[in-house]
């Protein structure tokens, strides 16, 4: 099964090429920062 925090950080990098620049650029590099923390938290 996959990790939430991969399919969190394959979320943001799809939002990283979603054709509104500000919005979509800020909110992608926010949700993979999210997904690597969350992996971060499970591996400790």
């Amino acid at each position: 099964m996959v990790r939430l925090s991969t399919v969190v950080i394959l979320a943001g990098v799809v939002l990283l090429f979603v054709p509104i620049p500000p919005i979509a650029t800020i909110s992608g590099i926010l949700v993979i920062l999210v997904g690597i923390a969350l992996r971060l938290l499970k591996s400790a």
